[in-house]
């Protein structure tokens, strides 16, 4: 049972937040594009479908990995901890700050409201780099899992 969660656990990280750091990082650039009159709003529109689809799908991974951890008895150690606490932290970047300012760029991009559209296309950017890195950061730990008695 431990090797099917911890497969359905990694697979959902892959195709899910796979999806959601590539889409999330492509939206700035296409959502300023479509206020600067490029045209590329159906390319903003369908990344930001794919950011709120896949975050939608993406609390599976959490619920595996939980789950993952309990069968290995490990929910008490310390890098599972933390790296539960910064998926938490990723999650609410993408659902309180992403989500919505990708919502009001393509709110701005339909009204022709261009003037605050590199403003906000760099600080979605900046959020976006946050949540990647807390990704990033919480796949170390699973790699390494440091304090385990099976870390390299």
């Amino acid at each position: 049972m431990t090797k099917l969660l911890l497969s359905i656990h990694v697979l959902a990280s892959i195709l899910v937040v796979g999806p959601i750091a590539v889409a999330a990082s492509m939206f700035p650039r296409y959502a300023r594009r479509t206020g600067e009159g490029g045209g590329s709003s159906g390319a903003a529109a369908l990344l930001h479908r794919i950011c709120a689809g896949y975050a939608i799908v993406g609390v599976a991974v959490p619920v595996f990995g939980i789950a993952t951890g309990a069968q290995l008895g490990v929910l008490t150690d310390a890098w599972l901890i933390v790296s539960i606490v910064l998926t938490a932290i990723a999650a609410a970047i993408l659902a309180l700050a992403i989500l919505p300012g990708q919502e009001s760029m393509l709110e701005a991009s339909e009204k022709a409201e261009g003037g605050d559209m590199a403003r906000a296309a760099a600080r979605l950017s900046g959020l976006t780099g946050a949540f990647n890195l807390l990704w990033a950061v919480v796949v170390v730990l699973m790699i390494v899992r440091p304090g385990s008695t099976t870390s390299a």
